[in-house]
């Protein structure tokens, strides 16, 4: 496997110009950004710079969502390959705070492993109606007591509602109960992205992660794709890395709070 290569092909499909429902897209010479219209945040998605640019265009990317009203949802997703090399630094000198890195795996389906292709015996149920995704929802707030996913899960509901084709929603059930909610999406045309994964603690370690990883790696490659693509949290990572999943990089996402640091001269 090629990781430039895999780069190269993932930010110019999933970074550069990717759509998506409830989001619009907008490229300036230096980075793309995303505007989210239902949860009424932004994240600066991918950008092109170097040591004599990055400064400025932090500048300019904070001052347009002032202009927005929406600084206090600006978000950064920084990857590890991202240029220049101190550009976390300069976030961070900027007002960005850095959050918990997460691995960004990618697996080349032309080198499925036959487990993930083996018939899924467990309760697995795809979900296309928006009014089921209260099955999503109970199982993320359980697990996540204290986020809120309803962003989320109306995003999906609206995707399923306008562009169905670009994402399925997985349940896993046990005895009529909602245990594990997942889904995949598929943004460009050579990756499909795994999301959600997540588990009644009762119900972990018994299968239920790897049906809902199976049955959308089947879809995937039934529907054309090149790669999976997932950002992993350390107990993800354990799991998909014995299917084959490779290290693409590693990202984290920095969120503006406007704690600007000053130079000795007490300038930006």
């Amino acid at each position: 496997m090629d990781i430039n290569e895999i780069r190269r092909v993932y930010d110019q499909e999933l970074r550069m110009s990717v759509e998506y429902v409830g989001v619009r897209c907008e490229q300036t010479p230096h980075v793309t950004r995303m505007i989210n219209t239902i949860s009424g945040g932004g994240v600066v998605m991918y950008s092109r710079l170097d040591e004599y640019t990055a400064d400025t265009v932090i500048r300019e990317q904070i001052a347009y969502f002032k202009s927005l009203g929406i600084a206090d949802k600006l978000s950064w997703k920084l990857y590890d390959y991202d240029q220049p090399a101190d550009l976390k630094d300069r976030l961070i000198a900027h007002g960005f705070t850095a959050g918990s890195p997460s691995a960004v795996l990618i697996l080349d389906l032309q080198e499925i492993p036959a487990a993930l292709l083996a018939p899924v015996t467990h309760d697995v149920r795809h979900l296309s109606d928006p009014a089921q995704l209260t099955d999503v929802l109970t199982v993320l707030n359980s697990v996540y007591p204290g986020d809120d996913y309803s962003w989320s899960v109306n995003t999906l509901a609206e995707t399923l509602r306008q562009k169905p084709e670009q994402v399925s929603v997985y349940v896993a059930y046990a005895d009529d109960q909602p245990v594990t909610a997942a889904w995949i999406d598929f943004p460009s045309p050579s990756f499909a992205g795994l999301w959600g994964g997540a588990t009644l603690p009762a119900y972990r370690k018994q299968g239920f992660y790897t049906a809902l990883v199976s049955v959308r790696a089947q879809e995937a490659l039934q529907r054309g794709r090149r790669y999976l693509t997932i950002d992993a949290s350390p107990m993800s990572r354990a799991v998909l890395e014995k299917f084959g999943f490779c290290l693409m990089a590693s990202a984290s996402e920095y969120t503006y709070t406007g704690d600007e640091e000053t130079d000795n001269n007490g300038t930006e």
